[in-house]
Order: C-alpha cells, then sequence, then structure tokens
C-alpha cells in the first residue's frame, strides 16, 4: 500500500536513527479500527506508519489490533501483547477512558506507552508515570484554546456540551478554565450517541451567544447535520476534534465558518510539515486530520530515542525521549515535566478549497502551552 517517498525522508531525523542503535524495537498498537470512531484510529494508524516507512529503520516493527472503542478488549490486547508479542512500546489509544484502563498496567511493567491521543487529566497528575509520554496533547489543552477565543471574541454566555467520559468531563474543564462568562447550560450527553434533538431543543431555548461542543468521530458528525438542520443560527466553537477532515466531508458546508482549536493544521508553515502533508496525501489519497499527525510526530518521537539509546537502557532511552530531539509537524515542541507537550493552540476556521472542505489558521489562542497538572505530578 506505502508508496516510495523520497524528498521527505531527507527532512526527517529519523534517517539518522536507522543507523545508530542496532536494538530492535517491537511496537504494540492497540487503537480503534471499526465502529463510529474508527477514522481516528485509521489516522493515527497510517501517521504512525508513514513515519515508520520513511524513516528507513529495520530496527522497528509494530503489531497493530483493533480495540473496537472498548476497555476491556483493550485491556485484553494490552496483555496479549505484553505477554505473549513481548512488546517493548505500546501505544494507538484514541479514547480517554480505553488509555485509563489499559496505561498504569502497561508502564508498571515496565513498558513505555507513548500516546498518539488520549490525555486525561488523571494520566498528567496523580496518575502519572516515568514511562507514560503524550505526544498529543493534554485533554483540557484545545478547549482552554476555546475558552481562550471564546474570552477574546466576546462571548458572555456559552451553551456548553460533551459526552459523559473522561475526556469529555477534560474538555469542559478546560474551557471553563479559560472562558471569563456565564454559562447557558452544561449538559453530558452519552458517549456514542446518535440523537440529540433534545440537546439541540435545550439550546435553542437557552439564550446562550455561543454554543461550546466536543464531540469526535461520528458524534461529531450527527450532532453537526442535526444542528444545521434544526435553524438554529447561534455560533459554534470547539476543539478540533468534531471539525478534523473525516468530519467536515460528512458535514458538508454546514461547518464553513465555524472556529475550532487545534496545535495541528495542515498549513502551519514548516518544512516537516509541508512535506509531511504532502507525503501523505500522495500515499494515502486523502489529507491528514490532527490525528495523523499526531500519529507522525508520535513515530518520530520513537525513532529519535531509538537513534541515541537502546531500549534495554531504560533510563537512558526514557531521557531519550524526554529531550524531544526529532522535526515535529507542528515545529517547536518539547515536554513539560509531567511528560505532555509544550505547544501553540492555534484558532482554524472550517473553510472550502475547491471540493474539499478543511481548516485554516485564523490567529493563535495561546502561546507555548503546557498543563496545569504538573504540580500534582511526583515521578
Amino acid at each position: 500500500m506505502f508508496k516510495t517517498i523520497g524528498a521527505i525522508a531527507a527532512l526527517s531525523t529519523l534517517l539518522l536513527a536507522g543507523t545508530a542503535q542496532a536494538d530492535p524495537v517491537k511496537v504494540g498498537m492497540i487503537t480503534t479500527l471499526s465502529g463510529g470512531g474508527a477514522g481516528l484510529g485509521i489516522d493515527v494508524r497510517d501517521g504512525f506508519m508513514l513515519a515508520v516507512k520513511q524513516s528507513g529503520n529495520k530496527d522497528i516493527s509494530v503489531v497493530i489490533k483493533d480495540d473496537q472503542r472498548k476497555p476491556g478488549i483493550a485491556v485484553q490486547l494490552a496483555d496479549e501483547m505484553i505477554q505473549s508479542e513481548k512488546v517493548d512500546v505500546l501505544t494507538g489509544i484514541i479514547w480517554s477512558n480505553l488509555a485509563l484502563a489499559v496505561v498504569p498496567s502497561a508502564v508498571a511493567q515496565g513498558k513505555f506507552y507513548l500516546s498518539p491521543n488520549a490525555g486525561p487529566s488523571a494520566l498528567a497528575g496523580k496518575g502519572c508515570n516515568k514511562n507514560y509520554f503524550n505526544v498529543a496533547w493534554q485533554n483540557d489543552n484545545l478547549s482552554e484554546g476555546a475558552g481562550a477565543y471564546a474570552k477574546g471574541a466576546g462571548y458572555a454566555n456559552s451553551f456548553i456540551l460533551a459526552p459523559n467520559y473522561p475526556a469529555g468531563k477534560d474538555m469542559l474543564t478546560g474551557y471553563k478554565r479559560t472562558y471569563d462568562g456565564k454559562l447557558a447550560g452544561e449538559v453530558f450527553t452519552k458517549l456514542g450517541q446518535k440523537d440529540y434533538a433534545a440537546e439541540i431543543a435545550q439550546i435553542r431555548a437557552s439564550g446562550a451567544d455561543s454554543v461550546f461542543f466536543f464531540l469526535p468521530g461520528g458524534m461529531g458528525i450527527s450532532f453537526m447535520k442535526q444542528y444545521a438542520a434544526s435553524g438554529v443560527n447561534i455560533p459554534l466553537v470547539g476543539p478540533a476534534f468534531s471539525f478534523d477532515q473525516g468530519i467536515l466531508q460528512a458535514v458538508g458546508a454546514a461547518a464553513l465558518g465555524v472556529k475550532n482549536t487545534s496545535q495541528w493544521s495542515k498549513d502551519i508553515d514548516n518544512p516537516t510539515n509541508k512535506a509531511f502533508v504532502s507525503s501523505f496525501e500522495s500515499e494515502y489519497g486523502r489529507l491528514p486530520s490532527l490525528y495523523a499527525s499526531q500519529g507522525f510526530d508520535t513515530a518520530n518521537l520513537l525513532l529519535s530515542a531509538m537513534g541515541k539509546s537502546s531500549i534495554k537502557d531504560a533510563d537512558a532511552f526514557r531521557a531519550a525521549l524526554k529531550a524531544a530531539d526529532f522535526n515535529s509537524t507542528r515545529g517547536s515542541f518539547k515536554f513539560t515535566d509531567n511528560h505532555h507537550p509544550i505547544q501553540d493552540i492555534f484558532v482554524r476556521e472550517v473553510v472550502r478549497e475547491g471540493d474539499v472542505f478543511t481548516n485554516k489558521v485564523v490567529s493563535t489562542a495561546m502561546t507555548g502551552h503546557g498543563n496545569v497538572y504538573g504540580d500534582l505530578c511526583k515521578m
């Protein structure tokens, strides 16, 4: 499936990784490849595997399994990968409830976990671990950016909603942390919900001047279509998870003009990102999403550590991961002491480019942003 890619390989620090250490690293990727959230996991997988291919590193192997968005299956797969497959590193989980079910046990067994997505507050604070690194964001981050944007835009009475699971709670917490206005309503929906008629009726009657929502994957598609059809014209604001490439193509013109916040966008102007976007589209026939960029960066981080240290020396390998000596699609990238990114959060607007709906950066919501849970983390 993978085509030969030449130009971007020269940009990747990973070419060096293929020659520096001979010790092989086996990666276990547990991600969502079926059901309503499959697009997210597919993008993480494809971004990760693109980086591995471009590196030319023969010392890395990847075992990929579908968690079906079920915590029990994710735990079972992790046990199999650790006990039977003998993986060195785990990655891939999209959903925070699955991450909370898998990560503590994996790192307790001495395995490294590199998160390409889920960043629950529990794993940034008291539940942090020296072997856990989040390469994407801490869950609150993008909603903190949305709250900062809403404050700057003059919104004063937001209606907020998210699914009732750890990431949903973190997202609303993050928005409220930086948004100074009142709340017209706060609602937790069912994870995987498809019918939002009741919530849209509440929004209509609430007197809100803005709506902040976090509904990733198929949930976001359902909500956006129903919201557009309802005739409610209260401005929407959200984190990028409800406005990724997969959702936008399904929602279409109803999303045009909506502002959303992200640590990544296809138009971030640096050589690594430009080459990533071009090569991903060439490889897979579609534009990358933030999930794909996160998978790509996660693989690049891992391979950069492989270029500095043997996985057999856990302390040295951990230090190599913490150094984050790779070229990120985001540009500047480094870790906090609790192993989460320090990065800019951008405001994007949904636009149409030919027949494709996508995002473009219109401003920066937060610069060099970390997370608020560092003081709770005792490694």
